[in-house]
């Protein structure tokens, strides 16, 4: 593989949103044949469906329900990490705890900035219900149990910040 061929294909692991909002510059071209084929796997083109889904919202109307297996509604035993750097969020579900837990501490978390996960939703409609109850917080629809694992966590609602995780 020449030298410039390794040179692009890092630069584009390295920088994925660089590549993704330029096209391809040909720096120089010494014939053969094209190796567009090996690139469009990279970036690839999205489908019609793709691009209404983007256009209807963060995870599209099939996206639902949301289920995480790994997290119920409960009380969390706080702790101290070290996570530098990390934005707060907290996660939540569509259940009774959740809204209360939300509405008592909605300007806390507004004040921070934090972005709200929800873990468990049936439907666009309760969805829309949850968001709701945020007012102006940022908050997507997104499975949490891969964040269980990491942060071996088991219940919401709760708040994670860069060096504590809290209900």
């Amino acid at each position: 593989m020449n030298r410039h061929l390794c040179f692009f294909l890092l630069t584009c692991l390295a920088l994925p949103n660089v590549c993704m909002a330029s096209p391809l510059i040909i720096v120089e071209d010494r014939g053969g044949s094209s190796a567009l084929p090996y690139y469009q796997d990279l970036v690839p083109e999205p489908s019609d469906q793709q691009a209404t889904q983007q256009n209807i919202g963060v995870r599209g109307t099939g996206a639902f329900p949301v289920r995480s297996t790994q997290l119920t509604p409960g009380e969390v035993q706080g702790r101290v990490i070290n996570a530098p750097g990390l934005q707060p969020m907290f996660v939540l579900g569509d259940d009774e705890l959740s809204r209360t837990w939300l509405l008592q501490r909605r300007e806390q978390l507004k004040q921070m900035q934090a972005v709200g996960v929800v873990v468990n939703v049936a439907n666009a409609e309760r969805f829309a219900e949850v968001r709701r109850w945020a007012a102006d917080l940022e908050m997507v629809p997104a499975p949490g149990d891969d964040l269980a694992g990491r942060l071996g966590i088991r219940h919401y609602p709760l708040l994670i910040t860069a060096t504590t995780i809290q209900q």
